[in-house]
């Protein structure tokens, strides 16, 4: 726990420039959180392509004559389906395309922050593109203080076990803000982020301090 809690000083102290790569090498127990990007719901995405403008195709599949439309990088597609690695799509243009051509996030996620035995401190990054809340579970003990800190636009919006919010998701300017707080009652509580219907990218430190043995 001493260590984690020095980096964190270190965090704290260091100049705007320090980003969480310059944490995350400082600090090689910390636990990195992702979300999922497949077996999920995917409601949009992005062109993403190596080779654009994409092909827009009638059936998931690459066959003379089956070309219905072409789109830039980083256009939103509307997705409704998707089969064998490709995205059915209805907007700007309906068909088919290559979903490794495109950029993605699940539009629902909720997982739990499991640390590492050497420290109670994680990052997570990720993206939401179109709808959708992302949701990550952090399993606290009364008296134990949590602290977040932001590298993103958006800061996560932190709820209690209870349902109500100790913290609401903000917009951040300068891409820095950090909330603590001591907890008052045992139980998982929900580090919140929702769309604002386009997305963004997020990306944030968890840091539990308080008992070693948690």
């Amino acid at each position: 726990m001493k260590n984690q809690i020095v980096v964190f000083d270190q965090l704290k102290s260091s100049s705007s420039t320090l980003n969480s790569s310059d944490l995350v090498s400082q600090k090689s127990s910390l636990v990195i959180v992702t979300p999922p990007t497949s077996g999920c719901k995917i409601v949009m995405a992005i062109v993403d392509d190596p080779e654009a403008p994409l092909n827009v195709r009638s059936t998931p599949e690459v066959q003379e004559g089956n070309i219905v439309g072409q789109l830039n990088n980083n256009t939103f597609v509307s997705v409704a389906d998707e089969k064998s690695g490709w995205l059915q799509i209805t907007n700007p243009v309906m068909g088919w395309v290559a979903k490794n051509r495109t950029r993605s996030s699940c539009a629902t996620v909720d997982k739990t922050i499991t640390f590492s035995p050497e420290s109670d401190t994680a990052i997570v990054r990720g993206e939401i593109i179109g709808t959708g809340s992302h949701n990550y579970r952090v399993k606290m003990i009364q008296g134990q203080t949590l602290t977040i800190k932001n590298f993103g636009d958006v800061f996560p919006a932190i709820i209690n076990p209870n349902g109500q919010f100790m913290a609401r998701e903000t917009n951040v300017e300068g891409n820095e803000s950090e909330w603590t707080g001591v907890i008052s009652r045992s139980g998982v509580y929900t580090l919140q982020l929702n769309s604002n219907l386009r997305g963004y990218e997020y990306e944030f430190l968890v840091l539990i301090e308080g008992n070693e043995n948690f």
